[in-house]
């Protein structure tokens, strides 16, 4: 009686291990599959990432007006960053006439009109900021828009000085701008501080 209890107790030791056993392999099973998806998630999630444009490589375009002394003026498209140099390289690059006052090396922003002046333009420029230095307007150099900004001078007045200016070669002081028809010492009063004569 007491052998066939340690037979049966031994059978039910071997019958519960078997099913442990079993039950482990499942387990071991299925933890295999859950760490392979779990090994292939990442791989999927990175995916788009990799596809996805990031706003860095993605250039912003800049539609800038090129004119003046171009071959080509008009509207040209170009990346964001880009610089005048390159507007100018699609204008069709400068002409003969062209002066070399632009900062080609400047950047360009959408919207932006880049003027190339020709050598008379860029000269008539300079004169006239000269003609304007220290706040005074140079009486033989300036042209008749300037001088009708001076007070007490009209059109009129204005092509008279210029007259005047030509036919004596220049004004050699300011007072001599007496001597223009039309202009005494009431006008002379209102404008001497305003004017020079380099």
């Amino acid at each position: 009686m007491t052998q066939k209890r340690i037979i049966i107790v031994i059978c039910f030791l071997l019958v519960c291990m078997a099913g442990c056993g079993e039950k482990t392999d499942a387990y071991l099973e299925t933890m295999q599959q859950v760490t392979e998806q779990n090994h292939q998630i990442p791989a999927e999630n990175t995916e788009p990432e990799k596809n996805a444009a990031r706003p860095e490589d993605t250039a912003a375009e800049c539609f800038v007006y090129v004119c003046g002394s171009v071959q080509n003026p008009g509207v040209y498209c170009l990346g964001a960053g880009s610089r005048i140099y390159e507007a100018v390289a699609l204008a069709g690059g400068m002409t003969e006439e062209a002066a070399d006052t632009v900062n080609q090396a400047e950047p360009v922003f959408d919207g932006m009109m880049i003027r190339i002046p020709s050598i008379s333009e860029s000269e008539q420029t300079k004169e006239k900021e000269a003609a304007c230095a220290d706040g005074k307007l140079d009486l033989n150099t300036a042209d008749v828009t300037q001088l009708m900004a001076l007070p007490g001078i009209g059109e009129a007045k204005a092509k008279s000085i210029i007259a005047y200016r030509e036919a004596k070669g220049g004004f050699s002081s300011v007072e001599e701008i007496m001597k223009v028809d039309g202009i005494k010492e009431g006008v002379y009063n209102r404008l001497k501080d305003s004017v020079t004569v380099r």
